[in-house]
C-alpha cells in the first residue's frame, strides 16, 4: 500500500514539473545563485523609508516616499528596466510587448511602535534573530518588490524572449487609500494576466471583503459609582491590537481582589495594576497579529473588556464601549455574540469579527471593529443585522449611541482564473507539496481591481503571517525560494 502511494505522490509530482518549462527551472537557478545577496541588500533599501501614510499630507508630495520612489527609479535602471511614475503608482517593466502580465504590488506599510522592535523598525535587522530579516514591509510588501525585481533582472540577462510583457505595478497606498487606485485603473489597460504578491501561497482564489463597524460612544459619568475613563488600545484598524489599557474609580478592595482573580485566570495575556493618583490603572498586553487572521493573535481590547464582565459600570462612553465589547463580541472571533451577523462559506470559511482600535475625540469614544465577510450573505441583510443588534443593546442598556458607521467591503471568489493553475503547478515543483491546492484568505488585495487577478505568496501556508505585527519579518529561506517562484512565474505566464 505504501509502495502505491509514493508511485502516486511521484507521478504528481512529475506532472506537476512536466508543466514547469526548463527554461524556467534553470532561470529560477540563476537569479538565486546571482542575485539572493542582491536581493536583500535592496530590501534593506526599501525597508530604511519610512512609507507610513500621513493624514493631511498627499502621498506624493511626502518625503518618504518621494525617496521611495527614487531609490526605485534608481534600480529600475541599472537592472535595465523601464520605470513610470504615476503619482500614486510606480510601473517597472520589461519588454514591449503588446499584452502584459501584471505583477501587483504596494509600497506603504503600516505604522509601526519603535518601542517593540528590538531595533528600528525601519532598519533591516538580521542579526537578532539569525536567519530572519526584522524590519516593517520585509513580509507585506517590499520583501517581494525587491524578489520581482530581481527576477526581472534574471530574465533580462539570460536574454529571453517572452510573449507578453511583465510589468511590475507598486501601489503606494494600499494600506490607507484605495480610491487613487481604482481612478487610475479607469485608464489602465487590464493585463491578460494579473496576480497580486501581497498574500499567501499556494494560490489564493478567494478573499473576504474588509469591513468597518464603527460605533461612536457618548455620555459622562456622575463619578458616583465604579467606573472606568482613559479607555485606549490598539495601533491601527487592521491590526489585532497587542495593548489596551483603562482607569477604574471607585473600586473596593473586593472589587480589586476580583478583577485580579479574573486577570490570573485569563492566561492568554498579560495584565498588570498600577495604583495611580485616581484610581487604579489596567494594562493588558496579548499579542499583534494583521486582523485577516485573528487567530493568530491576542486580542488586548477584547480581554481587557473580558475582565469587567460581570462588573457594573457607570455608563459614561468608557463603560458603554466596554459594554458594548462584552455583550456583542467577547472573545469570540467570528460574530456569534452579535446578533445574527454569524455566517460561513464552504470555501471561504467564516466571517471574523475583531475590535481593532479605541480612539478618543474629545468626549467621545470612537471603536472601530474589523471584519472579514465571505460571499454567501448580500452587504444589505447584513447591515441590517449590524444595526438591529446595535439597536436592542442600545435598548437594554438605556444609551444612546452618537453615530454609528458600517462599511462593507465585497469579498471576492474566482475559481476560473486561466493562470491559477500554472501557479499551482509553480508551487508543487519548488515545495514537493503534492496535496497543494487553491485557497482563500482574509485580506483583501488590490486582487479586487483586476479582471481575474489571484495572488502568489509569499507567506507560506501553515506559518504565521507576520505583515501589520510588532514581529514582522521575512526569513533568509522564504526570500531564496520566492525569487525561485517568482522568475518562474513571470517566464511561464510571459509566454502563455
Amino acid at each position: 500500500m505504501n509502495r502505491f502511494v509514493c508511485v502516486a505522490a511521484a507521478m504528481l509530482a512529475f506532472s506537476a514539473q512536466a508543466n514547469i518549462e526548463s527554461i524556467s527551472v534553470k532561470t529560477a537557478d540563476y537569479a538565486v545563485a546571482n542575485y539572493q545577496q542582491a536581493q536583500i541588500h535592496t530590501l534593506a533599501n526599501l525597508v530604511s523609508f519610512p512609507t507610513v501614510n500621513k493624514e493631511g499630507l498627499a502621498t506624493p508630495q511626502n518625503p518618504d516616499f518621494i525617496g521611495f520612489k527614487q531609490l526605485l527609479k534608481m534600480k529600475a535602471a541599472q537592472l535595465g528596466l523601464d520605470y513610470q511614475d504615476k503619482g500614486h503608482t510606480v510601473l517597472i517593466g520589461l519588454g514591449t510587448q503588446a499584452q502584459k502580465v501584471t505583477v501587483v504590488t504596494h509600497g506603504d506599510v503600516q505604522p509601526a511602535d519603535p518601542t517593540k522592535w528590538q531595533q528600528s523598525p525601519f532598519h533591516l535587522d538580521s542579526t537578532t534573530e539569525p536567519g530572519k530579516l526584522i524590519a516593517r514591509g520585509t513580509e507585506d510588501d517590499k520583501g517581494p518588490i525587491a524578489t520581482a525585481l530581481y527576477a526581472m533582472k534574471a530574465i533580462k540577462d539570460q536574454g529571453i524572449e517572452l510573449n507578453n510583457r511583465i510589468e511590475l505595478m507598486i501601489y503606494l497606498a494600499e494600506e490607507s487609500d484605495w480610491e487613487p487606485l481604482k481612478a487610475f485603473m479607469k485608464s489602465y489597460e487590464q493585463p491578460k494576466y494579473a496576480i497580486t504578491i501581497d498574500a499567501s501561497y499556494p494560490v489564493v482564489v478567494a478573499e473576504k471583503g474588509w469591513s468597518l463597524i464603527e460605533p461612536t460612544f457618548t455620555g459622562e459619568s456622575p463619578g458616583t459609582g465604579v467606573y472606568v475613563s482613559n479607555l485606549s488600545g490598539g495601533a491601527f484598524k487592521s491590526q489585532i491590537p497587542e495593548d489596551a489599557s483603562v482607569t477604574v474609580h471607585n473600586a473596593s478592595a473586593e472589587l480589586m481582589a476580583q478583577l485580579q482573580a479574573k486577570a490570573n485566570s485569563l492566561s492568554q495575556v498579560k495584565v498588570s495594576f498600577t495604583q495611580m493618583p485616581q484610581g487604579v490603572k489596567v494594562s493588558v498586553k496579548g499579542v499583534s497579529a494583521h486582523s485577516s487572521e485573528p487567530e493568530a493573535g491576542v486580542n488586548a481590547i477584547a480581554y481587557l473588556a473580558e475582565l469587567f464582565s460581570g462588573v457594573t459600570l457607570e455608563l459614561n462612553a468608557d463603560g458603554q464601549a466596554i459594554s458594548f465589547i462584552n455583550q456583542l463580541i467577547g472573545t469570540d472571533l467570528y460574530g456569534k455574540n452579535f446578533g445574527e451577523i454569524a455566517y460561513s462559506h464552504e470555501f471561504m470559511g467564516p466571517m471574523t469579527v475583531a475590535p481593532t482600535v479605541l480612539a478618543r475625540q474629545g468626549d467621545h469614544i470612537v471603536l472601530s471593529v474589523n471584519a472579514r465577510r465571505p460571499v454567501g450573505k448580500q452587504a444589505q441583510l447584513l447591515e441590517q443585522q449590524i444595526r438591529q443588534a446595535i439597536d436592542n443593546w442600545q435598548h437594554s442598556q438605556q444609551v444612546q449611541l452618537d453615530k454609528v458607521e458600517i462599511e462593507l467591503g465585497e469579498p471576492m471568489l474566482l475559481d476560473s482564473a486561466p493562470h491559477a493553475q500554472k501557479l499551482l503547478d509553480i508551487f508543487k515543483y519548488y515545495t514537493n507539496d503534492t496535496d497543494a491546492g487553491f485557497v482563500s484568505i482574509g485580506g483583501g488585495t488590490n486582487a479586487k481591481l483586476f479582471d481575474n487577478a489571484v495572488s502568489f505568496g509569499p507567506s507560506m501556508p501553515g506559518k504565521k503571517y507576520t505583515g501589520h505585527s510588532e514581529h514582522e519579518y521575512i526569513t533568509v529561506e522564504q526570500l531564496e525560494l520566492n525569487l525561485r517562484m517568482y522568475t518562474a512565474m513571470m517566464i511561464e505566464l510571459g509566454n502563455m
